[in-house]
């Protein structure tokens, strides 16, 4: 390998462009339009323009990735993760353009990343399992049977995904369908495919999970634990390594689990196997992930073990590094920097970062895609970068974050920070003697209030608008700043215009975005409380609704968010699905009986 097209964005981009420098590689980035400014652009060797500012038409498609790694003259694709990082489709076709996949073999991103495939593996295996669906659901219906035979709550899980998007956990009859419909939904925006399996929920249970290295030669190593229990909406917000408070059967049983399901799946690469333990000690495989984790940091800070660059030689077929599980030193956390308002139910807040001024000291790290000025766009996912903190001990490790994160200012969006700075004082996660916090911590009996964050700085319109020139006959695109364009186009209609000059290049380009809609003073209309697309309405023009009813909901940053019923009345629709809006825009009226207003 020679040059790496690296096929991500943010930090994730940003922490294997530093890999591939520190393993003597060439990094090639991509960005959509909102990305044009973004630090991983700036940082890597090349970078070239995807042209458009969705996914679904930039960092997911797989032509565009494609033409600009042989434009490029890169040799290899590195995923990162989200996005196409578990697309056997995409492996496969970066192999058949004959380049090198730093990542599993199709094959095993196939196997493992068919959650009901992946369950009879750690079955075979022997692996640690509570009940579940032997193959995906036709319909709620098989849902509720299900329910009914093994008792609530139940886990409605994507069987293509992860990342926990298109997981549902059901604690009453009367919400499956409901929770079913959204499972689905949000597995065919994240994963395209919207299979969904069952199995038993375990109460209140911590998220434990291995980090597994593999080779071409069949050696495969558990690196280490982490704790990722700390969650909201089944997405992290703090990891830490080693996973504190388990048993020496529990680790072993975790270890030897993993290998046993990676050896048996021929995996190559790295990934993790994650698992389920509940209260009373009970274990149960959950996934594997056949990517990098977001959390590898923690990982990587307390064995030595750098996984970008075992990676990197994984893919060039050489044996892994170490050839069994290191001894850790030390223990490390990872707090999740994502802007969303913690205060508003982690309401997702894209918007202008005006401030970005990270913590630094001993045993800090901070992985990071954004800086004082960048944007945080609306379409992609919220995580602006991730503050890493190890100590000697847990204790040490936890005085340090209280500091680290004291120190840290993030303006002009709001952040999880306020969350974070809670969490390291709440005797739950700290105690030296017990570990209080599970999955649905936060949303049961976490921090009782957070406080609000000021309203985020609004995004600006559209990156670039886009012409195009003819250099030496040769017609090239030409993307510009929209604000550039619109400037120059007042300039010219001051006088000095004429016809087929400025003006004219901004109305072919597409010209300045208009400003974002708002809603009226009026307290009939109900507004976006996100800036996202609104996915489905839940209520039909006419219906009667009371305080707290789900009108709709609305997907932004990979998630959804229910839009509530902010008095009681009978309902308007005003706008259509499938439509992107920002926070505040004007959804429907509710208007009471009898008058409107």
């Amino acid at each position: 390998m020679k040059k790496v097209l690296i096929a991500n964005r943010g930090e994730i981009a940003v922490r294997i462009i530093r890999g591939c420098a520190d393993y003597g590689l060439a990094s090639v980035a991509v960005y959509a339009d909102p990305d044009a400014d973004a630090v991983h652009v700036r940082l890597a060797d090349e970078a070239y323009g995807l042209v458009g500012d969705r996914p679904a038409d930039t960092y997911l498609s797989i032509p565009k990735l494609l033409e600009i790694a042989v434009r490029s003259g890169a040799d290899a694709v590195h995923p990162g993760y989200g996005f196409l990082s578990e697309s056997a489709e995409f492996a496969r076709a970066v192999e058949a353009a004959g380049l090198t996949w730093i990542g599993p073999s199709p094959e095993a991103i196939d196997l493992l990343g068919d959650k009901v495939a992946a369950r009879k593996i750690a079955e075979r295996v022997g692996a640690p399992l509570v009940s579940g669906t032997s193959d995906p659901v036709a319909d709620a219906g098989e849902v509720v049977a299900f329910a009914e035979e093994h008792g609530l709550p139940i886990a409605i899980k994507a069987a293509f995904g992860g990342g926990g998007r298109g997981l549902k956990v059901a604690w009453r009859l009367d919400e499956v369908a409901e929770l079913f419909d959204s499972a689905v939904r949000e597995a065919v925006t994240a994963f395209g495919r919207g299979e969904c399996f069952v199995e038993q929920f375990l109460d209140r249970p911590r998220h434990i999970e291995a980090q597994v290295v593999a080779d071409a030669h069949g050696n495969v190593v558990v690196v280490g634990t982490r704790d990722c229990s700390l969650q909201r909406r089944n997405q992290k917000l703090v990891e830490e390594a080693p996973a504190p408070f388990l048993t020496d059967g529990q680790r072993e049983r975790i270890h030897s689990a993993s290998r046993d399901i990676c050896a048996a799946a021929g995996y190559r690469g790295a990934g993790t196997v994650e698992f389920l333990l509940s209260a009373d000690g009970t274990i149960s495989f959950l996934e594997v992930n056949t990517r990098l984790q977001v959390e590898h940091p923690v990982t990587e800070e307390t064995t030595g073990v750098d996984l970008v660059i075992e990676q990197f030689r994984i893919a060039e077929g050489l044996p892994l590094s170490i050839t069994e599980t290191p001894a850790p030193t030390g223990h490390s956390f990872e707090f999740r920097l994502n802007a969303e308002d913690a205060g508003r139910g982690f309401l997702p807040t894209p918007g202008t970062i005006l401030r970005f001024s990270p913590p630094a000291g001993p045993g800090v790290r901070v992985d990071s895609g954004v800086e004082s000025g960048s944007i945080v766009p609306g379409t992609f996912d919220s995580m602006m970068a991730k503050l890493i903190v190890t100590g000697a001990t847990r204790e040490q490790a936890i005085l340090r974050a209280r500091r680290a994160l004291a120190e840290c200012t993030i303006e002009g969006v709001a952040s999880v920070l306020p969350f974070h700075r809670a969490v390291m004082a709440h005797d739950d996660f700290v105690s030296p003697d017990r570990f209080g916090v599970h999955t649905r911590w936060i949303e049961t009996e976490g921090v009782a209030q957070i406080p609000l964050s000021p309203r985020s700085e609004p995004l600006p319109g559209e990156a670039l608008s886009r012409t195009f020139v003819e250099v030496d006959g040769r017609r090239m695109c030409l993307g510009l700043p929209a604000a550039l364009l619109t400037g120059l186009a007042a300039v010219a209609g001051s006088g000095s215009g004429t016809a087929g000059g400025v003006g004219d290049a901004v109305a072919d380009a597409g010209g300045a975005v208009p400003s974002s809609a708002s809603a009226p003073d009026d307290p009939a209309v109900c507004v976006a409380p996100i800036t996202g697309t609104l996915l489905a309405w839940q209520v039909a023009a006419g219906d009667t609704v009371v305080v707290g009813d789900v009108l709709a909901i609305m997907e932004a940053m990979k998630m959804e968010t229910q839009v509530l019923a902010h008095r009681a009345g009978t309902v308007t629709t005003l706008v259509e699905t499938g439509v992107f809006v920002p926070a505040g825009t004007a959804l429907l009226r509710v208007e009471r009986e009898g008058r409107a207003g």
